[in-house]
């Protein structure tokens, strides 16, 4: 089977590799942590998955934007539970040793990608701005 686009964005691999290493630390814990803080970080770092995949399946660049700062959004979320769950001592310092680095490449790399498309989003409206001019200018000659 095919890859899709999105499926092969370092970013999008990331946020699954995340999403499921949360995943199985919130599994381990009891009823009442994984029934409060599991459920919000789990639903945290698969979004920030989602919202890539969706971003990327919209067809138009604005869209892709606005889908990949709700991931980042995601992923600050997660982090907030993260922050949570060890003070709440519910993560070892081992998940955390194992967490940090796959957040320290996704969230720079997530920040780099938005950039890229804002950019891309300002070369569009320069190109169109200077078409819409020459245009202008053919009319008035």
């Amino acid at each position: 089977m095919a890859r899709t686009n999105f499926e092969n964005l370092r970013i999008y691999e990331l946020s699954e590799i995340l999403s499921d290493k949360i995943w199985e630390i919130a599994l381990g814990w009891k009823p009442f942590a994984r029934d409060t803080v599991g459920k919000q970080i789990v639903r945290a770092a698969d979004s920030i998955g989602a919202n890539i995949a969706e971003g990327s399946g919209r067809g138009s660049t604005q869209d892709n934007r606005r889908f990949m700062r709700m991931a980042r959004g995601s992923l600050y979320e997660t982090q907030h539970w993260l922050r949570r769950a060890f003070r709440r001592k519910l993560l070892t310092s081992r998940h955390v040793e194992d967490l940090k680095p796959i957040i320290n490449e996704l969230s720079p790399k997530l920040n780099s990608y938005l950039r890229a498309i804002s950019n891309s989003i300002s070369t569009e409206r320069g190109a169109k701005g200077q078409r819409s001019k020459t245009k202008d200018q053919r009319s008035t000659s």
